[in-house]
């Protein structure tokens, strides 16, 4: 019988994901390291990626808006929603707070659930984030959705039903749950935790690879035990390097030596960093892995484009268009509203392609000063909304005309 995702949901309540199961986080990878999102966070690339993606997009302004009969962008800032989604969505976290956090769950989990308080009007005045760690999401009969959580403040499940919470989501191959990066990329966080770990305990060690001390006779039990306990404590460890070594009754002691491939830790660090960012989708250069990469003049604008186009945007969209399905009330849709974020800032260049922008804005008609002058930040202007066209540039077939129509006019005030 052929696989189907959506055979998921059939048949009756079944649980569809909990972070907490074994076939989530674990040991079941190559190296046998215990892989899971608080193990994975202490590897620097981790942390880097997934500080900056949840970052980037938290210092993103978000806010709802609605068109006017000409297309134009209003916003609405009467809206409830605007108030949550753009300043605070709770007594106790910012907009940057709430956004940061739900980002990095997404990127650890899979999924972030927040739960909704509203009132009997039907009017949301705060959003909570929940431990997707502590969530399981089950599919009733009749088609709904039950999330079972585990508060840890009572210490005693409980359970929401659709229309109390609200799931943003990763990567997913159902469109219902999200996939942890954490899970897929097992294999190659558990190599990078064993390459650290293995590196650590060189270092702690002098960098001085394994020894064999050979002897004349055969040692019983105790006496392996006791020379082999003698030597360590002469040898290991970082404050007996380049120590000395007092040998006794015709021992000799020959250092194993290391292959120099072996030694390449650097190399296989690097290696390290590159698969980490390529699963967030993440420019090395971006976390300071700036090998192989210029991070000059329009190199670095290139790849910030880049990062936008192929990382941000996609978390974006997922979060703007579940705002819409999930927050956004019947009423709100049928007057047009929506939420969007601003990543204006990311589109920026230096002051002098800004400049070079502006001008060849307001010389082409196509963005008055009023536009740029709000796009800087700068205070109004009266006067500044007229469009301006560059009038230096005329076709051949018309040169001379505009000079004969003013000396007609001059002649018609005569």
């Amino acid at each position: 019988m052929s696989f189907s995702f959506f055979s998921l949901f059939r048949n009756g309540p079944r649980t569809l994901s909990s972070i907490t199961d074994g076939d989530l986080v674990g040991t079941d990878n190559y190296t046998g390291k215990d892989v899971t999102p608080a193990t994975a966070l202490t590897l620097s690339a981790v942390w880097a990626c997934v500080r900056i993606i949840s970052e980037s997009i938290a210092s993103l302004p978000c806010g709802v808006f609605t068109k006017d009969e000409s297309d134009n962008k209003l916003t609405a800032k009467d809206s409830n929603l605007y108030g949550l989604i753009h300043n605070q969505p709770n007594a106790d976290m910012t907009a940057f707070d709430f956004w940061q956090a739900i980002i990095a769950t997404i990127l650890l989990w899979g999924n972030a659930y927040v739960l909704k308080t509203v009132r009997d009007n039907g009017k949301i005045i705060a959003l909570e984030p929940l431990y997707s760690s502590r969530m399981q999401v089950k599919r009733n009969e009749d088609g709904s959705c039950s999330y079972i959580y585990t508060d840890p403040k009572k210490n005693k499940q409980i359970t929401y039903n659709e229309d109390q919470i609200v799931t943003f989501k990763g990567l997913s191959l159902d469109g219902r749950q999200g996939l942890s990066v954490i899970r897929y990329a097992m294999n190659s966080m558990g190599n990078a935790l064993a390459l650290e770990e293995t590196s650590g305990r060189l270092y702690s060690n002098g960098m001085r690879p394994a020894g064999a001390l050979t002897l004349p006779n055969i040692l019983k039990g105790d006496q392996r035990k006791q020379i082999r306990k003698s030597i360590a404590e002469q040898i290991s460890g970082v404050a007996r390097s380049g120590g000395t070594i007092v040998l006794e009754g015709g021992m000799t002691y020959q250092q194993l030596s290391m292959p120099p491939q072996d030694a390449q830790m650097l190399e296989s660090k690097s290696f390290s960093v590159e698969e980490i960012c390529r699963w967030f989708g993440v420019p090395p250069s971006l976390i300071g892995h700036t090998q192989k990469t210029t991070t000059w003049g329009t190199g670095l604008e290139q790849i910030n484009l880049a990062f936008l186009t192929y990382t941000l945007r996609p978390h974006l969209t997922r979060l703007e268009q579940e705002i819409k399905r999930s927050l956004l009330t019947a009423k709100d849709k049928a007057m047009g509203l929506y939420a969007e974020f601003n990543v204006e800032g990311f589109l920026r260049a230096d002051s002098a392609g800004r400049a070079a922008l502006y001008s060849s804005a307001s010389q082409n008609g196509w963005m008055s000063r009023a536009e740029i002058r709000q796009k800087e930040n700068l205070p109004h202007i009266e006067g500044s909304e007229t469009l301006t066209v560059q009038s230096a540039l005329v076709p051949l077939d018309q040169l001379g005309m505009q000079k004969d129509a003013k000396k007609l006019e001059d002649t018609d005030k005569v």
